[in-house]
Parts: C-alpha cells; structure tokens; sequence
C-alpha cells in the first residue's frame, strides 16, 4: 500500500475560514426545555424578567417593622417604646398597618407592612406586655429588601448566546420562567481507530495502549453543549472503517476520528475519506497536529484528529471547538489572576470570603469592583465575573491593594454597562447583542454610573440626576464632582417621568402638592436617584412657596422616607396598595396597568469613560444612539 503526501499545509487560522466558509456553521434550531433540563444548554432568545425581584418589600433579618421617624432618638440608655399590633410571617400578607407610635413582628422575608419603612433587628428589643422597647435607631430602607432592588420586571435578564449555568438557572427560577428557549445540541460522533488501541479497563499486552482520546473529547463535547455517540475502537480496516463512518455520518452533524491521519502505509483515515467525499484539508502548519484530515461527506464535516492525546487536543481547541462554538453561538475561557481592589471590601472574621466582583482590564491591569445587594439578592450572584478572595486573617482590604480573584465566567464581555435602568438604552445593547457582543449590564442607579464609569469599572452607564441650583441635567453634576477628565457626556434622549396612581386615581391626584395631603401615602424613591433629585426640586419650591424649611415640609408627607430603588418598584408599591402615588417614568406605570399623570421630560444621557471610547461596541453605541435619539416616538414612549 503506497504512502500519501501531504497536501498544501494550512495555517490554523486559513483551515478554519475555509471550513467556516464551507460549511457555513450555525446553530441547528431552537426548542423549548424545562428549566430543571437547562444546565450547560445556550439560550436561544432573550429572555426579559416578568417579575420585580424580590416581587414585593420584604424584611431581610427577623425583628420589628417600625417607622424610622418613630425610633430617632432610641438608644441603650434611653429606649423607645412603640405599641405592638401585630406579626407578619414569611409567606403571609400583611393585613395591617404601621402608623405613629406602632410596630409589627416580622420574620425574615416576610413582606413589609404597610406605613413601615424599615426593621430593627430583634436583638435590639425587647418586649414587656405588649409592648416593644427599641434600643437603637433606624434608617429608611434598613433591613428591608425592596421590590425590583434585585431584577427589575421588563428588564433583559440574559440574553441570547449565554451558556446557563447553575447561576443563570437560579436567576430564571428567581423570575418564575418554566421553559426556556435553548439551542438544539449539536450531534458528535467519536470514532477512535488502531490496532493499537484497548479499552480501558482491559488487560494491557505489550504493544497496545488504552483508548483516551475517546473518553476526552467526549468529555471536551458535553462541556460545550453537546451531545455525543461513541462507536468504538475501529481495527485498521478501511470496509470497518468506512461503514462504521457512514453510520456516524447518517446519525450525527459532525464526526470525530482519531488516529489513522498521517501518511503511513497503515494510516487509512485519509484514504476512506477520500473515498467517501471531498477531503478539504490534509495537514495543518502546526507542530503537534499537523496529520489533520477535514472532509465534506454528505455535507458534513468529518475531522480527523491525529492519534497522540496532546495533538488531538490542540486541533480540537483550534478547529473543533471554534467550529461547535459556531453552532452554539457560544465559546468559554477561565482563569485564576492578581487584581486591583477599586473599592474597600471587609473580610468574614476568621473565615475566608468570597466576594462577587465584576473584573475588568484597564491600561494593562486587572481592576476588581465587588458587587453588594442585599442578602439574599440573585443579581450578584449572575453579574458577577468571579470573587474577590479576603484572606481569613484580614479584616478588610483597603481600595487600591492588589487581591486574588477567581474568575469564574468564562467568557470576558466586550462592553460592561453599569448606571441607570432604561428600556430604551436596553433596546440598544440588545441590538448590539444581536450583532454578536457580549454585553454585561448591571442596574446601580445614576450615582452608580458615576462611580463605575469615572473609576475604569464601567466602559459606560446611564444617568439622568437633575441639578436644584440651575435646572440643567447631568452635566453640573460631573463638572461638580470633578470627573470631566475622566468621562465623556454624550447626550441620549427625553423619557417623561409623571405621576404613578391608582387605576382610576381614586384619591383624585393631581398634582405634588397633593402629596401633602394626610390622605395620601407615597412611595419614594432611593437618595443619589435621578428620580428623587426631581421630587426633592418640585418639594423645594413648594417649600419655597409655602415659606417653611424642605424638611419640615418632607415630614407632612406620608411615605416620604419609604424608598425604593427602581421605577417599578415605585409602580409595584401602588398596585399592591401600599402608597397612593409615587414618581416614576411611564413605562413602569404601564407594566402595573396604573395611570400616570406626567409632570415632566427629563434628559437620560450617558457618560462613557474616556480610557473606552475607541473601544468598538462603544463607537457601535454612539451609531445607534444617533437613530434612537431621531425617533420621535422616544419621547412619548419613555
């Protein structure tokens, strides 16, 4: 039997185009699974949050629902004493109210009740005959996850390319979604040939060698997604070998064979798939792997790997992972690294801790930013790139020392998002999803952009803060704070922000001012939100008006020190009863099927660090902002 020569040897990179480009791999289909069905499958959609999380405000520690007005002045020396009226347990709705001088029991996430803006943990109380001694004070919002705080409903939660892991997975079960839309898995088949070669497990006479590069790629396949057939260990017989190819061929989309590659009078590999179609490459310009067959048969790509371990494995990284990836829309790396603490993080007291942290690569250095949110949030837990290692003998780990992180997602984005929820802005980076970014998107609030984007954490972010002394959006606040040379202004569009109200505004709502009315509670929203710099202004010059100082006008109105961190938070409050109004954009009024009294347009703009600008999805951004900012819907719809 003569020996084959080698055709033409190809560069890794030119053989992948060629069969990229023959083949033209993409993915196979779509089907819907069950969520308990979902790990390591590729979402074939994005998926949107039909729920706030946490769906209502719910106390994070055990203790006393109470108004933070109420329990000011408390301390050791001189406790507080409020009226007890009743208890709320997990799961149960609350049917009563806290009102001046009143507190309810309440266990851990249960909801909160009505009039109550905080909890004051159990260890600083006491009970005597109905009665509850407070040792401390509280501050609005303390110990109380609120409503959308973790996923904000309409919010685009994951979007399509992401590989579910058990993160992913508990984030679309946080949200209440059932079946998910995933990609069909791609079919391998694994072929092993050699006369050489035994099974593990069996007897090893002189001469043989165990099969491994099966059980490897096998391996190799499921990790990516998919699912595999193995036939076999095949003898160095071309009628075995073609017929065992051709089953493969008819039963899966891309076959796998080891061994039999190179060009010896015993390698066949090469022959039988000549034989069977048309052989496309014939050795790659790479040392170990250059025995690499790739042919056509029946429209599908039969790769033939060389027969030691080590170059098999390397083609595969080269050709046959990025080749599945294609089908997958989806391709995955890791890695352990030293970082740059950007902010101050404390330690677990003897324990080791890992803190969740988005990490991210500037002017050559890792910068590691940790996530915070409150117990029991989810968001984290996906945003997260990977942890912060807190070493147990430190306290706390100052901003600006090196740590060590594990980074756990394998893929790096291409742009990180970090600032304030917008629907629209969420249009763009799905569309910019959709022309193949990776996009990480994580919802802080305005002063959170701020933060993000000036440190190197965030490549951009979008704010909306309204300065009181001019008037002017966004842009005294930088020049205030001092970061012009670190970030750039570009102006985005008007989304109109109004009234939230009852269905029907059954307490007749007409304006702010009727927010000082004691028959209305409201629902604010959180300090360093551009919503609550807006309410404060109007307050401000009703205060004005009226002439009494802004905090003692802030004290008349129900529900001021009741914040929450999102507009469909604000939304959620009110349809669930818990507050008579609240500010909010249209949009989320919209979601809750409430009605929206508009008050004004504010600018929504979005500051871009200047280090990322050149970065390509930012100048993608800056293109499609262009078409958004023209359209005349987008002031009327957001």
């Amino acid at each position: 039997m003569e020996r084959q020569l080698f055709h033409r040897l190809l560069k890794p990179e030119e053989a992948l185009s060629l069969i990229v480009e023959h083949f033209d791999p993409r993915p196979l289909g779509v089907e819907y699974v069950h969520v308990s069905e979902a790990h390591g499958r590729v979402l074939a959609e994005h998926v949107a949050s039909p729920i706030d999380v946490p769906p209502f405000d719910r106390a994070t520690m055990d203790g006393y629902a109470v108004r933070s007005i109420d329990v000011e002045n408390a301390s050791e020396i001189s406790p507080v004493e409020l009226r007890l009226i009743g208890r709320v347990e997990a799961g149960q709705r609350p049917d009563i109210e806290v009102d001046e001088g009143t507190c309810v029991e309440i266990a851990t996430g249960a909801p909160v009740p009505a009039g109550a803006d905080s909890v004051v943990m159990v260890e600083y109380t006491s009970l005597r005959d109905g009665r509850v001694l407070i040792y401390r004070s509280t501050y609005p919002g303390e110990n109380i996850a609120f409503t959308g705080t973790d996923v904000v409903k309409g919010e685009i939660i994951l979007r399509k390319c992401t590989r579910l892991s058990y993160r992913e997975i508990a984030l679309l079960a946080a949200v209440g979604v059932d079946r998910v839309p995933v990609y069909v898995r791609p079919r391998i088949g694994i072929i092993a040939t050699g006369n050489e070669l035994v099974e593990p497990g069996s007897v090893l006479d002189i001469g043989k060698i165990y099969n491994s590069n099966t059980y490897m790629l096998n391996a190799a396949c499921i990790e990516m997604g998919c699912t595999t057939r193995i036939y076999g260990i095949v003898p160095d017989d071309e009628n075995v070998l073609k017929k065992t190819i051709e089953n493969a061929v008819r039963e899966n989309d891309i076959v796998l064979i080891t061994g039999g590659t190179s060009a010896g009078t015993s390698d066949i590999t090469y022959r039988v798939l000549g034989k069977l179609g048309n052989v496309l490459i014939h050795g790659l310009l790479i040392k170990p792997g250059k025995p690499t067959v790739i042919a056509d048969i029946d429209g599908r790509p039969v790769i033939g790997l060389p027969g030691y371990p080590n170059s098999a494995l390397l083609v595969f990284d080269l050709i046959v992972r990025p080749l599945i990836g294609r089908m997958l829309c989806s391709e995955e790396k890791c890695e352990e690294a030293e970082a740059i603490l950007v902010k101050r993080i404390l330690g677990a007291q003897g324990r080791r801790a890992y803190v969740p942290a988005i990490i991210v690569e500037r002017n050559g250095k890792l910068l590691a930013y940790p996530l915070e949110a409150p117990q029991g949030s989810i968001s984290p837990v996906v945003n997260a790139d990977g942890y912060i290692i807190v070493p147990e003998d430190r306290e706390f780990i100052d901003e600006g020392e090196k740590v060590k992180v594990v980074i756990e997602q394998k893929e790096r984005p291409d742009l990180v998002v970090i600032g304030s929820h917008d629907y629209t802005l969420d249009k763009i980076l799905t569309e910019l999803a959709e022309k193949g970014y990776k996009i990480k998107q994580v919802v802080t609030g305005s002063m959170g952009a701020i933060i993000a984007v000036s440190r190197g954490i965030a490549d951009l972010g979008g704010i909306h803060i309204i300065d009181e002394e001019t008037g002017k959006y966004n842009e005294p606040i930088i020049k205030k704070l001092g970061i012009e040379d670190k970030v750039i202004l570009v102006k985005g569009w008007k989304r109109l922000q109004g009234i939230i109200v009852q269905k029907g505004n059954p307490k007749n709502i007409k304006s702010i001012e009727d927010f000082l009315r004691p028959d209305i509670r409201i629902v604010n929203r959180n300090k360093g939100s551009g919503t609550r710099h807006l309410l404060d202004l109007y307050l401000k010059k009703i205060a004005q008006e009226k002439g009494i100082p802004f905090q003692e006008l802030v004290r008349k109105i129900r529900g001021y020190t009741y914040e929450v961190k999102t507009h469909t938070a604000v939304a959620a409050a009110i349809a669930q009863g818990k507050a008579d109004a609240g500010i909010g954009i249209k949009q989320a009024a919209e979601l809750y099927n409430l009605d929206f009294i508009p008050l004004t347009y504010e600018e929504y703009d979005i500051i871009i660090n200047k280090e990322s600008v050149n970065k390509k999805p930012v100048r993608e951004i800056l293109n499609l902002l262009t078409g958004y900012t023209s359209k005349e819907g987008c002031l009327n719809n957001y």
